[in-house]
C-alpha cells in the first residue's frame, strides 16, 4: 500500500480552475481516502460505539452484557491461588530435571486448528492440489486422507493413505488416526472434502472464539434419512468442527460404531456414531458463533456472485473442478481486501475525530493517519539522508559513485510511484480534470525503519478539462510506502553444540598462507577445546602428482600438520590428496562428501580464512538441515601499501570496529560456505541428469549455483563481521568458468582500496610527478 499526499504547486498556475486542494491521502490498489470529518456524536453515550461494520462472525453485541461475576457462574467465586512448596529430600540422591525442548510443550499449550481433507485417489492429483494451494498454506497442519495412494503423490502435499477406498472405512481411519497421532496436540479439528472451498481466516477466527473445553459437533445440520428424528448430523461437504474433548470421549466407541452402524454416507455415519454414543447432535450456533456456509448452484460465477450468504460463508460447497476452486479463492481473497480496506477507513475516521481530543489537537494527527510519525532525529548523527533521482539515473550509489543507471528493483520502484501518483491525482479530480505525465523534474527518497520508504516526487504535468482545454502545470507530491506487519517465520530448531567439519582446499601456489590459518585454527579452536575437526584437501596439478616421490610441494604443510599433533596428542588432522588440472569447488566436494556421514556440517573455507568461534557458531545457527545454507560474505580488508602508504596500519585486533574502517564486504567471493553433507548430496543428485550429456558443467559451477539451481533450500547469503580477511591478490584460474574468473578479476580490482584512497595515491604520484 503506498499513501499518497499532495503537497503544493512548484510552479503557480493561475487559471480559471478550481483550486486543488492542499492535502489528499490516499493509497495504492484502493481509494483510501483519509476523510477529514467533523467529531460526531449520536444518542449513546459511547461516542466510538460505532461498528466497523457489517459481515463479522457474532450475531450480536455483547456491549451491554455485565461481567461474568455480576452475573452469576464459574466466573463468580474468587480464585485462591495454592502455593506448592518445595522440599527436597536429602536421603534422596539428586536428580537432573529434564526440561522439555519448547515453552508450551511443558505449559500444556496447545495448537489451535488441524485440518483433514477428505480425497480420493482419483481428485488427489486435481481437486485435492487445488486445495492445497488455494488455503493449505493458512493453516497450521493440513492432511490430505485417501483410500489407496496414487502412484504420483503431489510434491508439497502431506498425504495419508489407509488402504481401502470405502467411503465409511475411510472416515473411521480418519477420525481415529487425528485421535491416536494429534488428539494431544490441538484444539480443534477441521474435516472436509476435497470439493469444499475453505475460507481460512475465517475459520481461523471461529476456533478462536469459541471455547476449546467443551464437546462441539459443528457444520450445516442435516436431517437423517426419514427425518423422524429431531438429531441432526453435519453435512460433510460443507466441513464440520470436532472438539479435542469429543474426539477423546468419541475414540473408545469407533470399533462399535463401524460394526453396527449400517450408513452409506461416511458424514451421516460419523453422525449417528456421535448421537448414540455421546449424545450430541450438530448444531450451526454454539456460544453466539454461526457457522456459515454456501450452496454453489450449477454453472455459478463467483466473479458475479454478491449475495451476503455468498460472502460472509466459511465454507463453498459443491466445487466441481479444480478451475473454480481458483476462482472461488481470487474472489473470497477480494472480498476480504475490500473488507480490510473498509476497517483502515473507519479507522482513520475514528483516530482523526480522537485527535481533537488529544493536547496537540488535530496538528497531532500525522499524515498518514494511522502509521507511525517520522523518525525525529536527536543528532545530526541520526539524520537520514534523502537519495535523489530521475527517471534514468539515482545519485547515490552503492558503490559510492556519484551517479549511476536506474536498474533493476530500483528501476520498477521509481516506475510504480510514479504511475501511483498520477493514478491517484487522476481518481480525486475527475471528471474535472485529468492529468498525464509529461516527465519527473526531481525525485527524493529515503527509508524510514519506523514507518517506510517516503518519496516526494517533482511531476510536469498536462491538465486537460471537461472543455477540453489543457495545460503543462508542475506538481510536488509525497508518497509513502509502509511497513507491513512484522512475521515471525518459523525456523527448525538447531544447536551450537553441532560439530563442524572444516574442509580446506589447498593448491600449490596457495601453501604459503597455510601457515597464518593453522596458528588461527590452533589458537581459537584446539585452544578453547572447540566442538572442530579440520580435514586438509590438497590439490596436484599432474606435473606436481608425477615428482610427489622426489618433491612433494606440500611436504612443509604436512611437517606442520605434524607439529600440531605431536603438540596435541589427542588432535588428528587428517588430509586427502586430489590430481586434477582444474581444482573445480563441486569435484573436490563430492570427494570430500563421499568420505563423511550425511549428518556433517561442513564449513568449506579458504587458506585466507580465519576460524574463529563467533563465526563458528552462526555457521552452526544458519546451517539448518534440510532447510537452508549458509554462504557468509567475508570481509576483506584493502592493500595497506595503498591504504597506509608512509603510515603504520592499527594493531587493533581483526574483530574490532577499528578493523572494519579499511576494506570492505566482498559479495563476488563465494568460497566459504557452510551447509549439510545430506542437502549438498540431494542437489547433487539432482544435478546428475543435467551432466550427463555435459561433463563441462562441474567446471563452470560452483557449490552455491549448485545449492541455487538444484537444491530448493533457503539460500542465506550475508555479511559476516566475524570473518576478517587480510588483503591479498587472488590468482584467478582462466580454466573456470566465464562467471568464476570475471567475479574473481572484480574482487581483485575492487578490493585493492576505497576510491578516496585510489584519488589520494593518484593526486601525489602527480605532485611527484609534477616536481
Amino acid at each position: 500500500m503506498t499513501h499518497f499526499e499532495e503537497v503544493a504547486d512548484v510552479e503557480e498556475k493561475r487559471s480559471t480552475w478550481p483550486a486543488l486542494p492542499l492535502i489528499l491521502g490516499l493509497s495504492l490498489g484502493c481509494s483510501l481516502s483519509l476523510l477529514m470529518v467533523s467529531w460526531t456524536q449520536g444518542d449513546t453515550d459511547d461516542s466510538c460505539a460505532d461498528e466497523l461494520g457489517n459481515g463479522g462472525l457474532f450475531l450480536g453485541s455483547n456491549r451491554g452484557d455485565p461481567p461474568e461475576d455480576q452475573r452469576g457462574g464459574p466466573g463468580s467465586e474468587d480464585f485462591q491461588p495454592r502455593i506448592v512448596p518445595y522440599h527436597k529430600d536429602p536421603n534422596k540422591p539428586h536428580k537432573k530435571v529434564l526440561r522439555t525442548r519448547y515453552i508450551h510443550t511443558e505449559l500444556g499449550i496447545r495448537e489451535r486448528l488441524l485440518v483433514g481433507v477428505l480425497t480420493s485417489r482419483a481428485t488427489l492429483n486435481t481437486l485435492a492440489v487445488a486445495v492445497n494451494r488455494t488455503v493449505a498454506h493458512h493453516f497450521h497442519r493440513t492432511f490430505f486422507f485417501t483410500g489407496l495412494r496414487s502412484p504420483k503423490v503431489p510434491h508439497g502435499m502431506a498425504v495419508v493413505a489407509h488402504g481401502d477406498d470405502r467411503p465409511v472405512w475411510l472416515m473411521y481411519e480418519t477420525v481415529r488416526h487425528l485421535h491416536q497421532h494429534y488428539g494431544l496436540d490441538y484444539d480443534w479439528f477441521f474435516l472436509a472434502q476435497d470439493d469444499t472451498y475453505m475460507q481460512a481466516e475465517r475459520l481461523a477466527e471461529l476456533v478462536g472464539h469459541l471455547s476449546a473445553g467443551q464437546d462441539l459437533y459443528m457444520g450445516r445440520a442435516e436431517e437423517f434419512i426419514g427425518g423422524e428424528e429431531r438429531a441432526r448430523y453435519c453435512h460433510g461437504g460443507y466441513g464440520y468442527l470436532l472438539s479435542r474433548s469429543l474426539l477423546a470421549r468419541l475414540q473408545p466407541h469407533l470399533d462399535t460404531c463401524r460394526n453396527d452402524i449400517l450408513s452409506v454416507r461416511p458424514d451421516e455415519w460419523l453422525g449417528r456414531c456421535i448421537i448414540d454414543y455421546l449424545g450430541l447432535s450438530c448444531v450451526e450456533v454454539h456460544q453466539e458463533m454461526t457457522y456459515r456456509y454456501f450452496e454453489l448452484g450449477k454453472n455459478a460465477d463467483p466473479e458475479r456472485e454478491d449475495r451476503a450468504q455468498f460472502k460472509n460463508a466459511f465454507t463453498v460447497h459443491p466445487v466441481s473442478e479444480p478451475s473454480l476452486m481458483y476462482r472461488l479463492h481470487k474472489r473470497f481473497s477480494q472480498i476480504e481486501l475490500d473488507w480490510t480496506y473498509l476497517q483502515i477507513q473507519q479507522l482513520q475516521v475514528q483516530i482523526n475525530n480522537l485527535s481533537e481530543l488529544t493536547p496537540e489537537g488535530k496538528a497531532g494527527a500525522t499524515w498518514p493517519i494511522g502509521v507511525n510519525p517520522p523518525f525525529r532525529p536527536k543528532t545530526r548523527f541520526e539524520v537520514i539522508n534523502w537519495e535523489y533521482f530521475t527517471e534514468e539515473h539515482i545519485y547515490s550509489c552503492p558503490d559510492s559513485s556519484p551517479k549511476c543507471e536506474l536498474r533493476g528493483a530500483d528501476r520498477a520502484d521509481v516506475s510504480a510511484v510514479l504511475e501511483t501518483a498520477v493514478e491517484r491525482l487522476n481518481e480525486r479530480y475527475q471528471p474535472q480534470l485529468r492529468f498525464r505525465k509529461r516527465h519527473l523534474l526531481n525525485g527524493y527518497r529515503r527509508f524510514d525503519p519506523t514507518r517506510g520508504m517516503e518519496y516526494v516526487l517533482d511531476l510536469a504535468l498536462e491538465a486537460f478539462t471537461q472543455k477540453g482545454h489543457n495545460q503543462v502545470i508542475a506538481k510536488r507530491v509525497s508518497l509513502l510506502r509502509p511497513l507491513s506487519t512484522i512475521e515471525i517465520i518459523p525456523m527448525p530448531y538447531v544447536t551450537e553444540a553441532t560439530r563442524v567439519q572444516v574442509i580446506l582446499p589447498v593448491t600449490a601456489h596457495e601453501q604459503d598462507y597455510v601457515s597464518n590459518f593453522l596458528d588461527m585454527y590452533v589458537m581459537n579452536t584446539l585452544d578453547t577445546h572447540d566442538n572442530v575437526l579440520l580435514t586438509f584437501l590438497f590439490v596436484y596439478d599432474p606435473f606436481d602428482a608425477q615428482r610427489i616421490s622426489q618433491a612433494d610441494v606440500f611436504a612443509g604443510i604436512k611437517a606442520m600438520i605434524g607439529e600440531v599433533e605431536k603438540r596435541y596428542g589427542d588432535v588428528k588432522i587428517p588430509w586427502i590428496s586430489v590430481k586434477t588440472e582444474v581444482p573445480s569447488q563441486v569435484k573436490l566436494m563430492d570427494i570430500i562428501s563421499k568420505k563423511h556421514p550425511v549428518d556433517t556440517l561442513f564449513f568449506l573455507a579458504s587458506v585466507w580464512t580465519e576460524v574463529n568461534a563467533d563465526f563458528l557458531n552462526r555457521c552452526r545457527m544458519n546451517a539448518i538441515s534440510n532447510w537452508q545454507v549458509f554462504f557468509p560474505i567475508h570481509f576483506q580488508e584493502f592493500s595497506p601499501a595503498i591504504v597506509y602508504r608512509d603510515q603504520q596500519p592499527s594493531a587493533a585486533s581483526s574483530f574490532t570496529a577499528e578493523a572494519l574502517r579499511d576494506g570492505r564486504f566482498d559479495r563476488h567471493v563465494f568460497e566459504e560456505a557452510c551447509f549439510y553433507n545430506a542437502d549438498y548430496m540431494a542437489a547433487r543428485t539432482k544435478m546428475a541428469a543435467d551432466i550427463l550429456d555435459n561433463d563441462e558443467l562441474l567446471e563452470s559451477m560452483d557449490v552455491y549455483e549448485i545449492f541455487v539451481r538444484y537444491s530448493g533450500l533457503h539460500v542465506f547469503r550475508a555479511v559476516e563481521p566475524a570473518l576478517v580477511q587480510k588483503y591479498v591478490r587472488r590468482a584467478c584460474n582462466p580454466r573456470f568458468s566465464e562467471d568464476i574468473y570475471h567475479r574473481c578479476v572484480l574482487s581483485n580490482l575492487e578490493g585493492l582500496a576505497s576510491r578516496s584512497h585510489l584519488a589520494m595515491a593518484l593526486f601525489e604520484q602527480e605532485q611527484a610527478n609534477s616536481t
